[in-house]
């Protein structure tokens, strides 16, 4: 009789370490790759308000610059009204704003991403605790009481 419990339990630990694999692990990097993308995101508005501020500071009408054309193909062009400028505001959308406009903009914008951050961040907290537990049901399904618990890597 206890022989046949054995391969049932072999059969569950299977599946919960699949579930842990295929699942659990696939939405940690998942969200922790949403999180990284939200990070850089907010690390170009600032870099767009260092830039804004330092035209602000120069009072100069002309500016030059190198423009994208894609594929990381650039021109340079010259700019004779740099007063006003193009700011992206999702979804492909750019918006025509002065320099202070523009300030505003990207302080909102920061702080809603940062928001989205703080969110993601305590998803992935959820799914670690939730790997954890699984961890401990495997430890106790195989009666490995005695094992010392292995330290995940915290990526936060």
């Amino acid at each position: 009789m206890a022989h046949a419990g054995k391969p049932s339990i072999d059969k569950k630990v299977l599946q919960y370490e699949t579930f842990i694999s295929d699942v659990l692990k696939r939405d940690l990097e998942r969200v922790l790759e949403q999180r990284d993308g939200v990070y850089e995101k907010i690390a170009q508005y600032l870099q767009l308000k260092n830039t804004i501020e330092s035209l602000k500071e120069s009072e100069t009408k002309g500016l030059k610059t190198e423009i994208d054309l894609g594929c990381n193909f650039y021109v340079q062009a010259h700019v004779e009204d740099s007063s006003k400028i193009f700011v992206a505001v999702g979804y492909g959308f750019f918006v025509e704003l002065t320099h202070s406009e523009a300030l505003k903009f990207i302080e909102k914008k920061t702080n809603q991403l940062t928001v989205h951050t703080e969110v993601l961040t305590k998803d992935a907290a959820k799914i670690k605790a939730n790997i954890r537990m699984v961890l401990e049901g495997l430890r106790e399904l195989q009666s490995l009481t005695d094992v010392p618990e292995k330290r995940m890597r915290d990526a936060l």
